[in-house]
């Protein structure tokens, strides 16, 4: 009937709250020099010391490229170090304490944004779990 609500969709929903979060983020990793993609980037470079450029590339669905690029935005705030013993050879990519730090300060702004998600929205993320485990049921069929 013209003038209804469309009918409750879990997709758009969650394509709507994708966009709330990333733009909440977005704006709070600004305030510490980075984008969720360097985020990501500092993330996987941590949690894998030495990890290489195509890895680190394949990681992030990303060009090795545009890794390189962001990578050396990083090097250049200090954030990440390219271990490599000379020129030529392989990079090892490692996290500075510097990227420490900030990796540290990123993870309590997600458990603030986190909290506030929650407190705004109680009843969302039972509803996403239960629509997330739903379609991986699917999925398994």
């Amino acid at each position: 009937m013209p003038g209804d609500p469309p009918p409750f969709s879990p997709v758009v929903t969650l394509l709507t709250v994708s966009r709330l979060w990333d733009a909440e983020l977005s704006a709070a990793l600004k305030g510490l020099g980075l984008t969720t993609r360097k985020y990501g980037l500092l993330g996987h470079i941590r949690g894998t010391p030495g990890i290489s450029f195509s890895e680190l590339a394949r990681r992030s669905r990303i060009t090795v490229q545009s890794a390189h690029t962001a990578v050396d935005g990083l090097i250049r705030a200090g954030l990440v170090q390219d271990t490599t013993a000379h020129a030529g050879a392989a990079s090892t990519l490692a996290v500075t304490d510097a990227g420490q730090r900030v990796l540290d300060e990123a993870a309590a702004v997600l458990a603030r944004l986190d909290a506030a998600f929650a407190a705004a929205l109680p009843d969302l993320t039972p509803a996403l779990q239960r629509e997330f485990v739903a379609q991986l049921a699917r999925r398994a069929e």
